[in-house]
């Protein structure tokens, strides 16, 4: 029987382990975190910083300190109330459709058939397209009274072509982003009818259920998840939508397609208003973390039941 050995050094001993840097985990993701601090979180606090003066690029060297001044000022205008009213309505109303189209779709590509695999990358394929480009293509190939795809549908049953953008305005953005984020939804609607076990749905159907009660009683609930996590992620980038309204419409008629982040553009870029355009950069990111955080909590709640 052999034991080994432990190598010393002249005088007999074990040599002492040798000193140096030594990099913990905290210490080699500090990096990172001061990137994001300086990226992310300087910004955003310089931004709350000039919410509270009345500050306009124009008169640079007049910076009165105004407290809450730009906040009433958004919060006690019409005007603005009704954009903030367009920022609810674009997003829901795109987040429903999409819910709806993307749920249809990822039905119908869990099933076996001949060319799902193209017909499923090219529904993605919208999903890539710039929102500019989004904006630019809808309003001249599609939606123009004149030129457009659907005034030449009209025209052809014998109909008066429609001015989307100039009657419909708030419809024809919807429809838009709608067609761009319908993917999004489908994709993650897909990979959550995959996951469901074929057995669960076997059972039901020897059961005599019609397929109303099963997509009832057995998908939708198996589907909650994955249309949380699409409500979530499609709630925070439709309040931040900007290159769609900006490539088509610019907020008008008016403000009838005016959202948060238009005005936002429009004080700052057009109108030099530093001060109120930081005042609704704020309460953008306070509804967009508000309503991020809840939907967390409903995931994070809903899941918490499931596994019960």
């Amino acid at each position: 029987m052999t034991t080994a050995t432990v190598p010393t050094t002249v005088t007999g001993t074990s040599p002492t382990p040798r000193r140096g840097l030594r990099l913990t985990p905290a210490a080699l993701i500090w990096p990172a975190m001061l990137y994001l601090i300086l990226t992310t979180q300087v910004p955003f606090f310089m931004t709350i910083y000039y919410s509270f003066f009345r500050y306009n690029l124009v008169i640079p060297g007049d910076r009165p300190f105004i407290g809450l001044g730009n906040y009433i000022n958004l919060l006690s205008d019409v005007q603005n109330l009704r954009i903030l009213g367009n920022t609810i309505v674009l997003a829901g109303g795109t987040l429903l459709l999409t819910l709806i189209l993307g749920g249809a779709l990822a039905m119908l590509l869990n099933r076996e058939f001949p060319g799902r695999a193209l017909l499923r990358t090219l529904m993605i394929s919208s999903f890539l397209v710039m929102p500019v480009v989004t904006a630019v293509v809808w309003k001249n190939m599609l939606m123009s009274p004149t030129s457009g795809f659907f005034a030449w549908v009209a025209q052809s049953f014998g109909q008066t072509p429609v001015d989307w953008l100039g009657q419909l305005p708030m419809l024809s953005v919807i429809m838009m982003i709608t067609w761009e984020w319908t993917p999004f939804a489908m994709l993650i609607l897909l990979t959550g009818l995959q996951s469901l076990p074929d057995d669960q749905l076997e059972a039901v159907r020897l059961d005599g259920a019609t397929p109303w009660q099963e997509f009832q009683h057995i998908v939708l609930p198996h589907w909650m998840q994955a249309i949380q996590v699409v409500v979530l992620m499609e709630t925070i980038a439709l309040l931040q939508v900007y290159g769609e309204i900006y490539g088509s419409t610019s907020g008008g008629p008016g403000i009838a397609t005016t959202n948060l982040p238009y005005f936002i553009y429009q004080k700052a870029f057009a109108e030099y208003n530093i001060g109120l355009a930081s005042a609704a950069g704020v309460i953008a990111v306070v509804i967009t973390n508000v309503l991020a955080v809840y939907l967390l909590k409903l995931i994070s709640r809903t899941t918490s039941s499931r596994g019960m």
